[in-house]
């Protein structure tokens, strides 16, 4: 370095510990700090809210009964029952769809190939279009002409379709992650691509692939339109996933706006809903983790 440089590094250093520079950077850090704080006191808030209202009504038995009453007695029971099933017709078309497309963007084709780039943009959009267009389509295509009727399966698959595009896209990002370097020594090693795929490079994109998880799980949860034109409306125990069930999400709604008196278990069933996002979220996170982290070891 010459002393030309050296001296033009030394004025740019004292320039940026100038107070006016100071200041600046003092400003900078309470606004992030600010806006961090009014988020988190908005959900404080909107949690604090849903606990006053609802802590309550939400017992084993509100667990463990059917509702009564057109919502504003009894449980949860076959509610809560529909909401997984239809959950885990979801995650089970989401998963392995989702993860295979995710692999062929990241893995099999080019970034900027014209096929690339169709399938991400046609990704966003599908990621965009409101939810009640799904439920109108899972409707014709999965009610109608598949024949499924009104039913778990049908909302279950609709939800699918919901969510793939998250799960693909956050994937997808998971996986490009992952540094080259990786897929180069493999390939060095003579490692077939679909072994390193499988031992290393899944299990250093597992937090994109958690994100994705989670983001797909959040959208099926809360979803409402979509279920009301595909799950029904109907609140007794399933026997089997081409009954129709009513989700949670529909119950909650059905208590607010259409159930007089029906605000406390609407409340309650809200709670409920949050607690089962949270406990969802967590189990899929320690699995997809443990799981890889054993395909970790497995390699050393």
């Amino acid at each position: 370095m010459t002393p030309a440089n050296v001296t033009d590094a030394v004025s740019r250093f004292s320039a940026a510990s100038s107070p006016r520079a100071r200041l600046r950077e003092a400003a900078s850090t309470s606004i992030v700090w600010c806006a961090a704080a009014m988020i988190f006191g908005l959900v404080a808030w909107i949690l604090a809210g849903l606990v006053w209202g609802g802590i309550s009504g939400v017992s084993w038995s509100f667990l463990v009964t059917a509702p009564s009453n057109g919502g504003r007695a009894g449980g949860l029971a076959p509610i809560l029952v529909s909401t997984l099933a239809i959950l885990a017709i979801c995650l089970a078309v989401t998963v392995p769809l989702g993860l295979g497309t995710a692999l062929l963007l990241s893995e099999f084709t080019l970034r900027e190939t014209r096929f690339s780039r169709v399938v991400r943009f046609s990704l966003d959009v599908l990621a965009g279009i409101p939810s009640i267009v799904f439920g109108l389509f899972g409707n014709a295509f999965f009610s109608i002409t598949l024949g499924l009727g009104f039913s778990i399966l049908s909302g279950g698959l609709t939800l699918a379709c919901m969510a793939l595009p998250l799960f693909i896209r956050a994937t997808e990002e998971g996986l490009r992650a992952v540094p080259d370097d990786y897929r180069k020594a493999g390939a060095a090693l003579g490692v077939a691509q679909a072994k390193t795929i499988r031992r290393v490079i899944l299990p250093a994109a597992a937090p994109g692939i958690i994100v994705g998880l989670v983001l797909a799980i959040g959208r099926a949860l809360a979803e409402t339109a979509a279920l009301i034109f595909t799950s029904g409306y109907v609140d007794r125990m399933p026997s089997s996933v081409l009954d129709s069930g009513r989700a949670l999400s529909i119950h909650i709604y059905d208590l607010a706006m259409n159930v007089p008196g029906g605000d406390r278990n609407a409340y309650a069933s809200t709670l409920v809903l949050i607690g089962l996002l949270l406990i969802i979220n967590l189990l899929a996170s320690v699995l997809t983790e443990r799981w890889l982290g054993r395909r970790v070891l497995a390699v050393q």
